[in-house]
């Protein structure tokens, strides 16, 4: 007896999925993820040591700075199948861990904090998924705070009043941070490692 048509059961397609995924998908993702914590704990690294800079090349107290991550696209997804053999083949000279020209820099005499592209709080980055193209750096945010003052008469960048101000670097919170940036960069280290020996079994056969 034959099954009745109209009471098979209907596969959903699956949002953003292609006919033909490329094989190597699984190993750009966790890559862009390696890249994109690699950035993050440098800066953190930048913000411990420059935590009691209290003169920059501008005369003022450095300026703690934090990674701001969102969801790779096509277009700027360093690690996508159709710019990666672009991007590797240029040396990575036009499309840095930091991607394209996504924020400004402040230029001339004028200080600006640094513009990141905000993303919209609804929908998908590349469709109702997104995320599917791995994790990019858009670039960094300055804090704008005024740092905290310490007492210090004799200190050459001490005001009128003998107070000096400092960057507004807590050193044991910035640890935490590189604790949790360690953690995800393993992960995605881990991701990569699995992905490559499931390659691996994948030839074998």
């Amino acid at each position: 007896m034959s099954i009745d048509p109209s009471r098979r059961p209907a596969l959903l397609p699956i949002p953003g999925q292609q006919t033909i995924r490329p094989m190597f998908r699984s190993l750009g993702i966790a890559a862009s993820g390696l890249s994109a914590q690699r950035q993050r704990m440098e800066t953190i690294a930048q913000n411990m040591a420059n935590a009691d800079v209290t003169r920059g090349p501008d005369g003022l107290p450095y300026k703690r700075k934090d990674v701001v991550m969102e969801a790779a696209t096509s277009q700027n997804a360093l690690y996508n199948s159709e710019n990666f053999a672009t991007a590797m083949g240029t040396a990575a000279a036009s499309s840095s861990v930091l991607g394209s020209n996504a924020f400004e820099i402040a230029t001339g005499d004028s200080r600006k904090a640094i513009e990141v592209p905000v993303l919209p709080t609804t929908g998908g980055v590349n469709g109702t998924l997104g995320g599917e193209f791995g994790v990019r750096v858009a670039g960094l945010a300055e804090d704008q705070g005024e740092g905290r003052l310490v007492y210090e008469p004799g200190h050459p960048d001490a005001n009128d009043a003998g107070y000096v101000r400092y960057p507004d670097i807590d050193t044991t919170q910035e640890m935490v941070k590189l604790m949790d940036a360690k953690r995800i960069f393993e992960a995605n280290a881990a991701v990569f490692q699995t992905a490559k020996s499931m390659l691996r079994a994948s030839i074998e056969i």
